[in-house]
């Protein structure tokens, strides 16, 4: 894996424990968000995976 994508693995993990946190903390629309930014993270991770296969086996 690229380090670039490693960081912004690292990156979304980040974003989406932030989000965990913020919903945890928060009430009504706020928690909305947080919710929203845990989703944005870890499918923004997920992709990132799914990229590093899709690359590594298209090179095979």
């Amino acid at each position: 894996m690229i380090p670039s994508r490693v960081f912004f693995l690292v990156l979304s993990v980040l974003i989406a424990v932030t989000g965990l946190f913020a919903a945890a903390a928060a009430h009504n629309y706020l928690q909305a968000f947080g919710l929203g930014l845990f989703g944005f993270g870890t499918f923004f991770a997920l992709g990132c995976i799914k990229r590093h296969f899709d690359e590594r086996e298209a090179a095979h």
